[in-house]
């Protein structure tokens, strides 16, 4: 038996862009890719806080350090600039491996900063 737990979260990003002719996903910028331990091309659950969309896609690497949180194609329907989302990535685990996994979660502020790193019960907060 597998267990599907939370991996890697991005709580509280503000979209930066919205793009209908891409062929889909959400541009992440990486230093945020990294952080929340999500890879490129991972699926990803986003929830918008804003208006209460939420869709299934895969990340896909913006440029470092931009600060960029782009949903594209289809999905950019679903958002707008500055519109605050939540990404989250799960993975399968083996009971043994859930009893001591713990996701990555980052918390960003008004302007994407990193506020809070978690994993497991150890925080920094910036």
């Amino acid at each position: 038996m597998t267990l599907e737990l939370l991996k890697g979260k991005i709580h509280r990003a503000r979209l930066t862009a919205c793009d209908l002719n891409y062929e889909g996903s959400l541009a992440i910028d990486p230093d945020y890719l990294d952080l929340a331990n999500i890879l490129p091309y991972e699926r990803i659950l986003v929830v918008n806080a804003t208006n209460g969309n939420r869709l299934e896609t895969y990340a896909i690497p913006g440029e470092r350090g931009s600060g960029v949180f782009c949903l594209n194609g289809a999905a950019a329907h679903l958002g707008r600039v500055g519109d605050i989302v939540t990404i989250m990535c799960f993975g399968y685990f083996t009971p043994e491996e859930a009893a001591t996994h713990a996701p990555k979660i980052i918390v960003l502020g008004e302007h994407n900063e990193v506020l809070v790193q978690r994993l497991g019960k150890k925080v920094i907060e910036s």
